[in-house]
């Protein structure tokens, strides 16, 4: 091959990547998927990647993050990997950090008898995902999921905040706006390819981040409490815009946040739920990162927003991945042993956050761990299948991401003047939502509410997003207020509260 650029092969789906020599694989690799949890840094070893051929030399960041063993078998950060200056033959890497589904929504609705045709798009902060509809018949035409093409900038809101501030002040290069706009028509086209003109809307939800990026806001005021932001309303474009190739006549908006970090993609829930017109009091929790809540009926709503971290995505543990091939994703216990269900039936190599609370929930159902969450043979160490195993500082982890949830599950209810058992159901939303075992949750104590009343609800964002875009008029809903949770007087000592696990009584 020429000095001019490697070829770099990216396993398991063989995808091909031309890269100039000496140059950096990030900007590269993000392209096709790959995140960068920590924009790059280097800290925290989220982009592992493994040499199968060719060389990549080690760096500094490199060997604190790897074992002299794991050096030796190939694993490098991506984020500080740089293309060989000159290379005899293609470079490949291993990288399975993207195989992961992205949860849509199936749900029947009903047309609205409008001609034409309509585009619902829920836009997350790990994934995409968008439906194109047909809005006479409500009848879903087809489906596009993608990657959300800032991750190079970040794992969590947080990061992507700093990072556009960053590039705003010309510290840093890139455009957070521009790079997801971009994506976003690609996969508007892609849906509506041979029907453009009869595109007559498309409706966005998305957490508040989301939305700002996406609509070119200032972020600034949600970098620091108390956040709130003026830019809440919703936003409305015209292709034109966005560079997007639909007909002129056509509508995009972004649907309105609720305030600070409970976005749109709440608002959806709130409608998909049938909170809005329900007598009877629903919650709706939508895990992440960034908890959000809401709990209320068609008199009234209150919602939050609470810090949980990453832990839910297995983002800040040691063995950590995403639901993706070679994760552990769930644990049963039995005849006191662990059985470990691993994506795609391989060998284990880490553990996402299913797979987090199932061991967890075992592990205190078996003894092994304790109420307060030590390990209880003073090991520190609690093994889960083949080489993976959870760490002290691992439970801790998802101990603080627990009672960030529960701690505003319950001052939500307290501010409604309601107990548990008043509710009629508790929907569990969101891709971490639906795939977490419904038990587990209830045995660590992430709420703590009777069983019947737990479902998991799928992609309630998406589902609300077609359901503003199949409204013939504006929805009616109820007073929806928002609740800092920092605010009140009562939150820190509820959240010490439940950073216990629960006692095999109270579970």
């Amino acid at each position: 091959m020429s000095g001019e650029g490697v070829r770099i092969k990216l396993e398991p789906l063989a995808i091909e990547v031309d890269v100039p020599c000496g140059a950096l694989l990030m900007g590269s690799l993000s392209g096709h998927g790959v995140e960068f949890p920590c924009g790059g840094t280097g800290e925290c070893g989220g982009c592992g990647v493994r040499v199968l051929a060719g060389s990549l030399e080690v760096t500094d960041s490199d060997r604190k993050v790897f074992s002299e063993e794991q050096l030796d078998a190939g694993w490098r950060l991506a984020c500080q990997a740089r293309a060989p200056e000159r290379v005899a033959e293609p470079l490949v890497l291993e990288c399975l950090q993207w195989h992961m589904d992205v949860l849509t929504d199936n749900t029947g609705l009903a047309g609205t008898g409008r001609r034409g045709l309509g585009i619902a798009i829920d836009l997350g902060t790990t994934t995409i995902a968008a439906q194109i509809v047909d809005l006479v018949s409500g009848n879903v035409l087809g489906v596009e999921t993608e990657l959300n093409p800032q991750a190079p900038f970040g794992s969590d809101v947080m990061s992507r905040i700093r990072a556009a501030l960053e590039v705003s002040a010309g510290h840093r290069r890139g455009d957070l706006t521009a790079v997801v706009r971009a994506v976003l028509g690609k996969i508007v086209a892609r849906l509506a390819s041979g029907c453009e003109d009869e595109v007559a809307e498309v409706v966005l939800v998305g957490n508040t981040v989301m939305h700002h990026l996406f609509s070119g806001c200032d972020v600034e005021a949600l970098s620091h409490a108390p956040f709130a932001s003026s830019y809440l309303d919703v936003q409305r474009f015209r292709p034109q815009d966005l560079g997007w190739f639909l007909p002129p006549t056509s509508t995009i908006r972004f649907a309105r946040c609720l305030g600070g970090f409970v976005g749109s993609d709440i608002l959806a829930g709130i409608l998909a739920t049938g909170m809005a017109q329900s007598d009877e009091l629903i919650a709706l929790v939508d895990l992440g990162t960034n908890g959000e809540i809401a709990i209320g009926n068609r008199h009234g709503v209150v919602c939050a927003s609470t810090a949980a971290g990453p832990a839910f995505e297995a983002g800040t543990i040691r063995m950590g991945m995403r639901a993706a091939t070679g994760a552990v994703a769930y644990v049963s216990l039995s005849e006191g042993e662990m059985k470990p269900t691993v994506i795609g039936d391989v060998e284990p190599r880490g553990i996402c956050g299913s797979g987090l609370v199932d061991a967890v929930a075992a592990g205190l159902r078996s003894g092994a761990i304790l109420a307060s969450g030590r390990i209880a043979d003073g090991s520190k160490v609690f093994p889960v299948a083949g080489p993976v195993v959870l760490y002290q500082a691992d439970i801790r982890e998802l101990q603080l991401a627990k009672a960030a949830i529960a701690s505003g599950f319950k001052l939500l209810l307290r501010r409604l003047g309601a107990e548990a058992r008043e509710l009629k159901s508790v929907h569990l939303a969101g891709a971490f939502g639906n795939y977490l075992q419904i038990e587990s949750a209830l045995r660590i104590g992430l709420i703590d509410v009777p069983r019947q009343l737990v479902r998991a609800s799928g992609n309630t964002a998406l589902r609300g997003a077609k359901m503003l875009l199949l409204a013939t008029e504006e929805p009616v809903l109820p007073a929806i207020e928002h609740v800092s949770l920092a605010a009140d007087p009562g939150f820190q000592d509820e959240f010490a509260n439940c950073m216990s696990f629960p006692t095999p009584g109270e579970a």
